[in-house]
């Protein structure tokens, strides 16, 4: 009597796996088109914190250039401050 419930338990799951992939692929084109109505589907333009992002890497280009050229000139001011050539 068991293995009449275990066959029965595994047809009733195969029945379900099949049934929804049955409802998945005829509700198919329906999600499609909502997705479509609704811009889902598309790729997001880039928002306020990836612009964010870019800018704050773009200060931080410019400042680090900056920052070498501060040392460099105050490299420069030192050497010649204490008479010795530069390195």
């Amino acid at each position: 009597m068991n293995k009449h419930f275990e066959d029965t338990r595994y047809y009733l799951k195969r029945a379900g796996e099949t049934a929804k992939k049955g409802i998945s692929e005829e509700l198919e084109p329906v999600r499609e088109r909502v997705d479509d109505l609704t811009g889902e589907g598309e790729e997001p333009e880039p928002g306020r914190v990836e612009q964010l992002r870019e800018d704050l890497s773009d200060i931080q280009q410019r400042a680090e250039g900056e920052a070498k050229e501060a040392i460099g000139e105050a490299r420069e001011r030192l050497a010649s401050v204490r008479g010795t050539p530069e390195q």
